[in-house]
């Protein structure tokens, strides 16, 4: 599945100790060219996190309107995913949210 920044997606995501996946959701942050062209995108973790946080964490304002059952983070755990490995399309994120991702990113990350 080919998709667009800022896409919601669901993924599989393996268990560190069990040899299980489980669907998860993921933020696309790579852009549509990109992952044509290598068969694969650039993800971001979302989590429920209730256990803990990372320094990074942006909380999701309108996870409603993205297709979120919950209230939801978007944790600075990256990752590349071959496209055949993303399961489905849930949502979009919203304007207010992709800012904040944006200016995590850059806040955490070289320029």
């Amino acid at each position: 599945m080919i998709c667009d920044p800022f896409d919601i997606v669901d993924v599989p995501f393996p268990f560190s100790d069990r040899h299980e996946v489980k669907r998860r959701k993921a933020l696309v942050l790579s852009n549509k060219i990109y992952n044509e062209t290598n068969s694969a995108s650039i993800l971001m973790m979302i989590t429920s996190a209730k256990a803990g946080s990372w320094q990074g964490d942006v909380s999701l304002g309108a996870w409603q309107s993205a297709g979120l059952r919950k209230p939801c983070i978007a944790r600075l755990k990256l990752f590349t995913l071959d496209n055949a490995l993303i399961l489905d399309k849930v949502g979009v994120l919203a304007s207010s949210d992709r800012k904040a991702i944006v200016r995590a990113l850059h806040e955490h990350l070289p320029r």
